[in-house]
């Protein structure tokens, strides 16, 4: 469920990568377009509610659920792909958590 961006499926490990225009990134905090304000927060809170039942849902089917936002990798690609690999090499250790 979800369609993360990378699935690692032996290790049941989904990994989504949200921009943080349209996923709404609580750091970057970036405004709402000036035109049709109604309209994009409607439309940026259903993008926010369906990523949280993504992560919901494969919690549920026993995932592990990371999620890195685009100003994290612009930032600091090392240390997603350090914390890609420690979640690989942690096994099977608790399901459906996410970052």
């Amino acid at each position: 469920p979800g369609r993360p961006d990378l699935a690692f499926s032996r290790a049941k490990l989904a990994v989504f990568v949200n921009g943080c225009y349209w996923h709404r990134c609580p750091s970057c905090d970036l405004p709402l377009p000036k035109n049709n304000q109604d309209f994009w927060k409607k439309k940026f809170e259903a993008n926010k509610a369906r990523d949280k039942k993504k992560i919901l849902d494969l919690g549920s089917a026993g995932w592990k659920v990371l999620v890195f936002w685009e100003c994290e990798i612009k930032n600091d690609l090392d240390e997603v792909v350090e914390k890609i690999e420690q979640k690989l090499n942690s096994g099977f250790g608790s399901k459906g958590s996410s970052t």
